[in-house]
């Protein structure tokens, strides 16, 4: 048995899918169905009581450049995402994070793939940790996280929940 539910549940009965390749001959063709409600929410495991995802930008303080470049991508976004959650621009480690970094939440899937993408081909010298916020802050923080650029490592001990 995994130890992860299976992700086709409820397509038990469904039609196979078909083995077409679609013209660019590399590319499997997908027969038009229903639209994914992920598009609109997240998933269910994500806490609703948080936003979706939180987008820290790291950067290294001691280099000029890359802290002056962090400036000016934390002032782009705040003028070309003003409905995103923006913290203050931190010159220093905070909490689990081991570089100065600013933070960023989205609150929708479609302001999550707009600010990712948009962040993707912006983002210079700084690195990003995104995370979901499901309610459990280490694990978020490290088996559900992604990267942009470089992984850093964190001080994890501080994700940890502590004894009641």
């Amino acid at each position: 048995m995994s130890q992860w539910p299976s992700l086709l549940a409820g397509y038990e009965g469904a039609e196979p899918l078909p083995t077409t390749i679609n013209p660019d001959g590399k590319s499997l063709y997908n027969p038009p169905g229903p639209r994914s409600a992920s598009y609109d929410e997240f998933p269910k495991q994500f806490n609703p009581s948080k936003n979706g995802f939180d987008f820290h930008i790291y950067y290294m303080p001691a280099v000029a450049a890359q802290a002056q470049y962090a400036k000016e991508l934390h002032e782009r976004v705040r003028r070309e995402f003003p409905e995103l959650r923006i913290y203050r621009l931190w010159d220093k480690p905070v909490g689990p994070h081991p570089t100065a970094m600013f933070e960023v939440n989205t609150f929708s899937p479609h302001q999550t793939g707009a600010f990712f993408s948009w962040l993707v081909v912006n983002r210079g010298p700084c690195d990003v940790l995104v995370h979901p916020n499901t309610g459990d802050a280490l694990r978020d923080h490290t088996e559900l996280a992604t990267w942009i650029g470089k992984t850093w490592p964190l001080y994890e001990e501080s994700l940890r929940p502590t004894p009641s």
